[in-house]
């Protein structure tokens, strides 16, 4: 009886891990979207403001583009590049691996 309240305990941790994974990528899409929606808004605003014969391909209009990508990559490469490193079941292990080195010390 005890292994199968284990069983259900882990089936339990792994939905909970699962619904915290897809929370992040969710919130990676989210971002992406905002992103690329307030970049064209910005883009547009910046083409309506041009002066005749001026170029739109001015250091001053990537700031927000250049700036805000970096941030956007950094957040994606934190929700999908952790897997690619480490491995699926990389946490699971790793959490296993803590909580026998803690139940030997206490032994």
């Amino acid at each position: 009886m005890e292994i199968i309240m284990e069983r259900n305990y882990s089936e339990q941790e792994r939905l909970d891990r699962a619904r915290q994974r897809v929370k992040k990528i969710k919130g990676f899409y989210s971002h992406l979207l905002v992103y690329v929606v307030i970049n064209l808004m910005l883009v547009v605003i910046n083409v309506q403001n041009l002066e005749p014969g001026e170029s739109y391909f001015q250091y001053k209009n990537f700031y927000t583009l250049f700036f805000w990508g970096i941030g956007l990559a950094i957040h994606g490469f934190s929700v999908f590049l952790p897997d690619f490193i480490l491995g699926k079941n990389w946490e699971e292990r790793k959490i296993r691996k803590l909580m026998n080195d803690e139940k030997k010390h206490w032994e």
